[in-house]
């Protein structure tokens, strides 16, 4: 569990395309090349420490043909950002796919002294 002893609390959020290889012919659809997509997410501010990052998929385009296989992580968490990364393997096809993240966590005090 994350306690907070700020005294404000932020929630920051978003949404992107990190997907569009149907329309690219790029690997996650054609099955040849990197099956791994990483995108870097910057917070609209800075968090007092690394929040807590939430992921869910907006849209999930596969083809239905084929084994639907998917690993959704967050990494390299900092109170500034995060990696967001995809990763799929064998047979699966995907054509598209929205992720939203939500990140909840303490923000900065005006009243605190941070180097």
């Amino acid at each position: 569990m994350l306690r907070f002893t700020a005294n404000e609390v932020g929630i920051d959020q978003g949404e992107l395309t990190l997907v569009t290889d149907f329309d690219t012919q790029g690997p996650m659809w054609t099955e040849q090349g990197e099956r791994t997509v990483r995108q870097r997410i910057e917070f609209s501010e800075r968090f007092l420490m690394p929040p807590v990052v939430h992921l869910s998929l907006g849209m999930w385009d596969l083809d239905v043909s084929t084994n639907q296989r998917g690993d959704l992580l967050v990494e390299n968490v900092t109170s500034a950002g995060f990696d967001l990364a995809f990763h799929t393997w064998g047979d699966t096809r995907v054509a598209r796919m929205r992720v939203q993240w939500m990140a909840i966590g303490a923000l900065p005090d005006d009243q605190d002294f941070i180097l």
